[in-house]
C-alpha cells in the first residue's frame, strides 16, 4: 500500500493501480522497457490491473513477466466493461491511468485518476474526468513512486 496526505483531500491509502494499455501505457501495442521497469516497483507496493480491448492484438504477449494482472474487454463495450470492473475494486483505493474514451468512466469514479497525453494524445472526455494531467506514462508512475509529487500537483 502507498499511503499519502494529500491538504484539502485527505490522507489517501492506493491499493490498486488500474492502468489502460494501448494509448496509456503502450504505443502502438508496445511497452517499453522503462515503464516495464517501474511497475515492477510498483508492484511492490500495489496490486497492479492492466485493461484493455487490446486493440493491437498484442496485449497478451507484451505482457510477459509483467508484474501485473491483465483483464481484456470486449472492444464494442469496453467502456463499461472497463467501469464494473474497477467497480469490484475499493474505488477510494484505486488510481486509474488512462488516456482514451472508454477510460472515462473509470478515470472519474476512482479515487485518483491520472490522465495521459502521450504519443497517441488523448480523448478530451477523458481530460475531462481526470484528477492529473501528465505527459508520460513514466510521469504518471513516478507520481506513485514518489508520492509527494502528488502533494505538490494535488493540495488546495
Amino acid at each position: 500500500m502507498i499511503s499519502v496526505d494529500i491538504p484539502g483531500w485527505g490522507n489517501m491509502e492506493i491499493e490498486n493501480v488500474v492502468v489502460d494499455l494501448n494509448g496509456t501505457l503502450a504505443t502502438d501495442g508496445k511497452i517499453p522497457s522503462e515503464a516495464r521497469k517501474k511497475i515492477s516497483s510498483l508492484a511492490n507496493h500495489v496490486k497492479i490491473y492492466i485493461l484493455t480491448a487490446d486493440t493491437q492484438g498484442t496485449a497478451t504477449e507484451e505482457m510477459g513477466e509483467l508484474r501485473a494482472e491483465l483483464i481484456k474487454t470486449e472492444r464494442e463495450n469496453s467502456k463499461e466493461e472497463k467501469f464494473n470492473f474497477v467497480k469490484t475494486l475499493s474505488l477510494e483505493k484505486t488510481v486509474v491511468i488512462g488516456n482514451g474514451s472508454n477510460d472515462q468512466l473509470i478515470l472519474k469514479e476512482a479515487g485518483l485518476g491520472i490522465a495521459i497525453l502521450g504519443d497517441e494524445g488523448i480523448s478530451v472526455t477523458a481530460l475531462k474526468q481526470a484528477d492529473v494531467l501528465v505527459k508520460s506514462m513514466s510521469d504518471a508512475l513516478d507520481l506513485l513512486l514518489k508520492p509527494k509529487r502528488l502533494i505538490a500537483t494535488l493540495r488546495e
